[in-house]
């Protein structure tokens, strides 16, 4: 190990991606922040990234950056913002950067970016040799070698430069005006808390990852008719006509806060709820955190994102063309979701509701996972 990691004050993390994938960082940030000389993280991560470290108590500062290396960031006419970046950085004074990335990311541009904001150390995982762009190249053995989960990979990460923690569960902390919030939000919705309820999060920025809407609707109007489930939906603004086309073809009663809460506040229905069902996406992630049990309905486009250290059921269909790592499928077919019997989500929800009933925290202080 470099000993000039052991004296690292400032420590900038790169996280360029969205919310499930900061928060299964969250075990490195721990690392980082509880070795050495415990130094103070700022997080230079996307808009929707930024939403989830204003949950983790681990990180002290955010940066946004729309990076024109991500498919997400809208073209743009000049290089100025970037340029813009690098001075603010700059005037960071960070002593290191830690570069987290997917395997399937390189990582060359942001080292590039904290290269010439003047970082004297820089650390990440590259295929090919960096050169002088990172002071700390981990060669990436992924996917060729091995396929760890991401969770593990960005602890690997930190441990080349002597970090590591015995706490390796996510991290996410409710605020209590958002878990005070989420009382009144269900009450609105008329959510009798005293009464068995589930929740669906049945929306995905990526279609690849979205189980079948009315596939959702039958799982939805087997849980509320034949098991007596209150069944609450959660979504985007965006995703309520996705929301409300799945309640309508259920046949049954349920309940909607798509669209109402903030980041926080479903951090906190969440940490309420019994199960969550839900595809691949952020949701499935803050459950892990908070402990919820979750049916994650996990389309085969990666296999490195699945629920970490929770109860859980990962359903999917094995399909010739898994690991694609496409937004859309490209078969077409979408069988790796489509093949999933909304019967087989069902028995999945049961299994956990009667294996792990919840006890959920009187304060959201519990729900806070110690640094």
């Amino acid at each position: 190990m470099d000993g000039a990691w052991e004296r690292v004050r400032r420590v900038l993390c790169v996280r360029l991606d969205t919310v499930g994938d900061v928060l299964m960082t969250t075990p490195a940030l721990r690392a980082l922040t509880t070795s050495h000389a415990h130094p103070n993280v700022t997080l230079l991560t996307s808009r929707a990234g930024a939403a989830a470290a204003a949950l983790v108590p681990e990180i002290d500062d955010v940066i946004v950056y729309d990076a024109p290396w991500l498919k997400a960031t809208s073209p743009r006419a000049t290089a100025r913002p970037d340029h813009a970046m690098i001075h603010r950085l700059e005037a960071g004074a960070f002593d290191a950067a830690v570069i987290f990335t997917v395997y399937s990311q390189s990582p060359l541009p942001a080292a590039m970016l904290c290269h010439l904001a003047e970082i004297p150390l820089r650390l990440a995982h590259s295929h090919e040799n960096p050169y002088q762009l990172l002071t700390t190249w981990v060669s990436d053995p992924e996917p060729t070698r091995c396929v760890r989960h991401e969770v593990q990979r960005q602890l690997d990460l930190v441990a080349a430069v002597g970090c590591a923690t015995a706490d390796d569960r996510l991290s996410l902390r409710v605020p209590a005006d958002a878990w005070a919030a989420s009382a009144q939000r269900l009450e609105n919705a008329d959510v009798d808390l005293g009464r068995p309820w589930i929740l669906l999060h049945p929306g995905a920025t990526a279609a690849s990852r979205r189980y079948p809407p009315e596939h959702f609707a039958r799982a939805a109007r087997l849980l509320a008719r034949r098991y007596g489930q209150q069944v609450v939906f959660t979504g985007t603004a965006d995703e309520r006509s996705l929301v409300d086309g799945i309640r309508a073809a259920m046949g049954a009663p349920s309940h909607s806060l798509a669209g109402s809460l903030t980041l926080a506040e479903l951090a906190a229905v969440i940490a309420r709820a019994p199960v969550l069902i839900a595809n691949n996406t952020g949701p499935v992630h803050m459950a892990a955190a908070l402990g919820t049990p979750v049916v994650d309905l996990y389309a085969l486009t990666n296999p490195q994102h699945t629920p970490w250290r929770v109860a859980s059921r990962v359903l999917s269909h094995d399909v010739p063309c898994k690991y694609c790592y496409k937004s859309v499928c490209p078969e077409r077919h979408h069988d790796c979701l489509r093949r999933i019997a909304p019967e087989a989500v069902v028995r999945a929800a049961c299994e956990l509701l009667s294996e792990a009933p919840r006890v959920v925290p009187a304060r959201p202080a519990r729900l806070a996972i110690p640094s």
